[in-house]
């Protein structure tokens, strides 16, 4: 067995999303391992930009609170700091503010009195367009602009955040520091680079530990805590069942990363191309070699807004004609539907356009499998009419229903039948959320772009 690295930071992280289910045994695990701080994200764009556009949070209100809960109980308990980033979902002002009202709520409840920061990152259009003018703002691709024009069109706007706000929380003697957007990495490397540990392993253990437990042979089963040193880092799960092994942990550098070596972080990258990823025992990975280039220091720009409108409805098939010419099918029965509505409704539909997705053929990849050996036994065909106003779209869809009840796959056969799960047929989505941003911002200070307030008793203090 490999003797254990000493002179360590211990970072607990139970949880790869707050909302997602903290477990009290693994805080306990995590606590009695000698834990310095605990951390987690509570947030993503994974889920698309109607989180960020809107403000709302994906969780309900009711897992977040009971997860805040146990994380706020055990920071009392353990006096260690407790460290949440990208808050409600998107991060943005709404979403933190969301956050530290149950925050707030818990404390009144619990009788304990934490000193909470809040930190902002959410950036007004008229903010980001003055940098862009200074040449501070540049897009990625597949984007190419960074004109006004196109931040005044976002909802909302976040900047990601890296470790140095919650650094400067702490040392303002915050307890618990609830973040707006932020990187995942940063919010879990915050307390190891403030406490002096190895820059490389500090943002590789963070990077590693974003999701709790998906580094481990058993993803669903609890968190992790990672023991951050100068040269090196050790990662093992909190649940005693559980096991880190070099590949779940090596393999981890590519969860959302095209590139398995390198990690673009806010102030530079983390190269991971010499580490060396080494069993300690059957459950603990220790990883060294790992090494942060410093790079001029960017943030990360987020932008979402509304945009058109949706109505669907959902189709059911088991006709074995169909099934069995289904591509044929459907681009048939798309030719008909595009015409109807054109002849029906003219230019009352306005600009508008029709999708089919036949959900149990190709529907997630949406590549054209040819003609398989077997047909599929029966299909959930999806069809969605995208228009300017809710009104057009489900005009769309009411003109395209009758065509779903009997539509042969060939005129002069034999009517087939469709079912309709739901009466009346047509299901309002409401507003389609796209993302607008994908740039970066040039900036001098970490801490520019960052608005920073605490609360002690529930009271706003000076920051």
């Amino acid at each position: 067995m490999t003797s254990r690295l000493s002179d360590t930071i211990n970072v607990l992280v139970p949880v790869g999303a707050l909302g997602t289910g903290v477990r009290e045994r693994d805080l306990a695990a995590g606590l009695a391992g000698g834990a310095h701080a605990i951390a987690c994200d509570a947030g993503s764009t994974d889920s698309g930009p109607a989180y960020l556009a809107t403000g709302l949070p994906k969780y309900s209100r009711y897992a977040v609170k009971a997860d805040l809960r146990i994380l706020m109980l055990a920071q009392a308990k353990a006096s260690i700091p407790l460290l949440i980033g990208s808050c409600g979902t998107s991060g943005c002002d709404a979403a933190l503010d969301w956050t530290r009202d149950i925050a707030l709520e818990i404390a009144r409840e619990e009788g304990i009195a934490p000193r909470i920061a809040l930190l902002y990152s959410e950036q007004t259009p008229e903010t980001i367009a003055t940098l862009a003018s200074e040449g501070r703002v540049t897009p990625l691709p597949p984007m190419a602009a960074a004109e006004p024009e196109l931040f005044a069109r976002c909802d909302r706007i976040v900047a990601l955040m890296g470790p140095e706000p919650y650094i400067a929380a702490l040392e303002g003697g915050a307890d618990i520091v609830l973040g707006g957007r932020t990187t995942d990495t940063a919010v879990i490397a915050a307390v190891p680079i403030m406490r002096g540990a190895g820059a490389g392993p500090a943002w590789h253990a963070g990077k590693i530990a974003e999701c709790g437990g998906m580094c481990t042979t058993n993803p669903r089963d609890g968190g992790v805590m990672i023991r951050v040193g100068a040269d090196a880092f050790e990662i093992e799960p909190l649940s005693s069942d559980n096991r880190c092994v070099p590949q779940t942990v090596s393999a981890h550098m590519l969860y959302e990363n095209s590139d398995p070596f390198e990690l673009l972080e806010p102030g530079g990258v983390l190269n991971v191309r010499a580490s060396c990823y080494e069993a300690v025992d059957d459950r603990v990975v220790r990883v060294s070699a790992s090494a942060f280039e410093p790079r001029p220091y960017t943030m990360k720009l987020e932008g979402a807004s509304a945009g058109s409108f949706q109505t669907m409805m959902l189709i059911g098939i088991q006709d074995p004609t169909v099934l069995a010419n289904l591509d044929t099918f459907l681009a048939q029965m798309e030719h008909h539907l595009l015409q109807r509505v054109r002849s029906t409704l003219g230019e009352r539909a306005g600009d508008f356009t029709i999708s089919l997705r036949a959900y149990g053929w190709n529907a997630v990849s949406g590549i054209v499998l040819g003609d398989p050996a077997v047909a599929p036994r029966e299909v959930g065909l999806m069809f969605v009419a995208t228009a300017s106003t809710q009104e057009q779209a489900t005009q769309i869809a009411k003109t395209c229903n009758p065509m779903f009840f009997h539509m042969p796959l060939r005129i002069g056969t034999e009517l087939p039948s469709y079912a309709f799960p739901f009466s009346p047929a047509e299901i309002e989505r409401g507003a389609v959320y796209e993302f607008l941003l994908n740039h970066v911002v040039r900036i001098q200070d970490p801490l520019e772009l960052v608005r920073t307030e605490y609360l002690e008793l529930g009271v706003l203090v000076n920051a």
